[in-house]
């Protein structure tokens, strides 16, 4: 693929990079989105907060979009199924520090598609392109939306919705080329990014199954998507995006990260989630993103049981003890020295 010569924009912000963060209820926190942009993602997503928490002033909600400037575009995604509230939250939030808006459309959680939100707008392209315009007419920021491929088979709306949604104002569209019924299997079907694609002139991100900067290129080629959008496989692998923006702006593959590397890059993401939210809080959350640093390693299935215990920072210490002395005894990474204490 030949690399690009031009940056990709959000109206009149440009990206970094062409591979980027994308958001996850639950895991793309304020630390989670440092360490990607560290990385070289070329933008991060706030987790999605409800319109209506924002309207009616949830503190807690409001936690979620607070960020400090982390190298890279960042965007605040809210969800909603009524113009007008969406509207309202889109007028809440002009007060903090965000670079875009970005309008949920995906989310295939029951208890969103349920109130009519998420993935259920793509029943409704109209519907869809009055949630853009109503955020729109309320916001000073580039509004952009996370869609999916449709409903189900018999709704295969995404080109329908991404036309609406161009036409009422929004300025970049990321597809997740699966149904809300296919949840997150299986395999995805391209063929949708590349009918969006052709069917609007705001840029559009292809999303889903890209684990190597392999399937970063192969999306790109096989689409004519302007970039891609990694969500699931950067957890507890930052360095796929500097993988991935290597392969896209046809540059060297950069080294891989060694044990030591990776573990530092656990302990400071689960030390700054602590240092933010507190240990009670912090580490029952930090369960989920310590078991993906264990993928890859020897003894990984015993290691994953220990992250299930994690209450407190130092348990993460003992995990980490206990990852260098598994590999040890296997035989792995013998050019690491453990470093003590951590950078």
């Amino acid at each position: 693929m030949k690399p690009f010569n031009t940056p990709l924009k959000i109206r009149e912000i440009s990206l970094p990079h062409r591979a980027v963060f994308g958001p996850m209820a639950g895991f793309t926190d304020a630390p989670a989105r440092r360490l990607m942009a560290q990385h070289g993602a070329g933008f991060t997503v706030s987790e999605m907060v409800s319109s209506r928490a924002l309207v009616y002033g949830d503190h807690k909600t409001v936690s979620l979009l607070k960020a400090d400037p982390n190298g890279a575009p960042y965007g605040v995604q809210i969800f909603g199924e009524v113009p007008e509230i969406m509207g309202q939250a889109a007028a809440a939030v002009e007060q903090y520090a965000f670079d875009f808006l970005d309008i949920n459309m995906g989310c295939p959680a029951p208890k969103i598609v349920s109130g009519g939100a998420g993935s259920k707008l793509m029943l409704d392209p109209d519907l869809c392109g009055r949630i853009v315009e109503q955020v729109k007419a309320h916001t000073s920021r580039p509004v952009t939306v996370k869609m999916r491929k449709g409903w189900d088979a018999d709704h295969i709306t995404a080109v329908e919705c991404a036309i609406a949604c161009e036409q009422a104002g929004a300025q970049l569209i990321a597809v997740h080329a699966r149904t809300r019924e296919q949840m997150y299997t299986p395999g995805i079907d391209p063929d949708i990014i590349a009918k969006v694609k052709a069917a609007v002139k705001v840029p559009v991100l292809g999303n889903g199954d890209i684990h190597t900067a392999e399937d970063a290129v192969e999306m790109m080629s096989r689409t004519g998507c302007d970039g891609v959008m990694i969500a699931r496989g950067a957890l507890g692998d930052p360095w796929l995006f500097e993988r991935v923006n290597a392969a896209i702006e046809g540059l060297p593959a950069p080294k891989e990260p060694n044990l030591q590397a990776r573990m530092n890059a656990l302990r400071r993401q689960v030390e700054e989630m602590v240092e933010q939210k507190g240990e009670y809080t912090a580490m029952p959350q930090a369960r989920a993103q310590t078991m993906h640093y264990m993928k890859g390693l020897k003894g990984a299935a015993a290691l994953r049981r220990c992250c299930c215990t994690l209450s407190r920072l130092e348990d993460l210490d003992e995990l980490i003890a206990a990852v260098f002395e598994e590999q040890r005894k296997a035989g792995q990474d013998p050019d690491d020295v453990r470093e003590v204490p951590f950078p």
